[in-house]
């Protein structure tokens, strides 16, 4: 789905959030709301509820579908947690926002996939110019992106960057004659499959699993034998200060057991891989 939040109607929401959750706090209840992506977060928190339940809680799972009110929901008391984030972006947030929220915990990894508009994996190899590129453009998804087409031989980084600084794409040393646009991230697979022939991109794999893309079918994927699986994890993120509350640790609890980490394996088949230890 291509989406469009306009900054003022981005305002509006999170004020109304506040109205409705701002006199809420974390010890008002039994019932412990989480904010999420559809896929795979909402799904994946889907799988615990009787395990929380067995244990006196009630999950309630509110979905969003951009990167931005799921943090300001949890700032303004509307949520108790939320897993849709990496660190590094949530980082990325509070520097931004002035927000004070945290991580507590890595549940997931979802590499970075490489699709094509009518490309060949034979073609992805040998013809590495001239390609219009489309990657996300928030910070660090950003930064990850070129990180993996610079692997792949397609454009040369400055020197001296890493994965962690906030780049844009005037950290590009040489695109090697390629056209790297950077575009809302729940955007890119829509602009893709709307782009000219022999377009590429680099898309988040939740946005990709949205977007009915099979990572078995990429044309390269994110290489997982470095950090990226730790320092891009996803996790559960709260209010500063909530860390020890009940109510997180039985989430957290509810998450990390083995019948989470055989359903991400069993159902996203690579897509998705869980970080956690049973």
């Amino acid at each position: 789905m291509k989406k469009f939040i306009p900054a003022t109607l981005a305002l509006i929401a999170a004020f109304g959030a506040c109205l409705t959750g701002c006199g809420r706090t974390i010890d008002s209840d039994n019932v412990i709301i989480v904010g999420a992506s559809q896929t795979p977060h909402a799904q994946i928190l889907e799988v615990i509820k009787d395990d929380l339940a067995d244990k006196g809680y009630t999950l309630e799972v509110k979905v969003f579908d951009d990167y931005i009110l799921p943090n300001t929901a949890l700032e303004g008391g509307e949520l108790d947690a939320n897993y849709f984030q990496h660190t590094p972006y949530l980082n990325t947030f509070n520097a931004e926002h002035g927000t004070d929220l945290v991580s507590v915990g890595k549940i997931h990894y979802e590499p970075f996939g490489v699709y094509g508009n009518n490309v060949t994996k034979e073609e992805f190899s040998s013809v590495k110019t001239g390609r219009t590129i489309l990657i996300p453009n928030d910070g660090s998804n950003l930064a990850r992106a070129l990180f993996v087409l610079q692997d792949e031989g397609y454009i040369t980084l400055r020197e001296g960057v890493s994965a962690n600084d906030s780049l844009t794409v005037h950290d590009i040393a040489d695109d090697n004659g390629n056209d790297v646009k950077a575009v809302l991230a729940e955007t890119v697979a829509v602009q893709l499959a709307e782009a000219d022939a022999g377009t590429i991109a680099v898309i988040n794999g939740n946005f990709a699993l949205q977007a009915g893309l099979d990572v078995k079918n990429a044309l390269a994927v994110e290489r997982a034998d470095g950090e990226a699986a730790q320092l891009y994890a996803n996790v559960i993120a709260v209010k500063a200060g909530n860390e020890e509350h009940p109510k997180i640790k039985a989430l957290l609890e509810a998450l990390r057991t083995q019948k989470v980490s055989d359903y991400i394996r069993d159902t996203f088949n690579g897509a998705v891989l869980p970080v956690f230890e049973v």
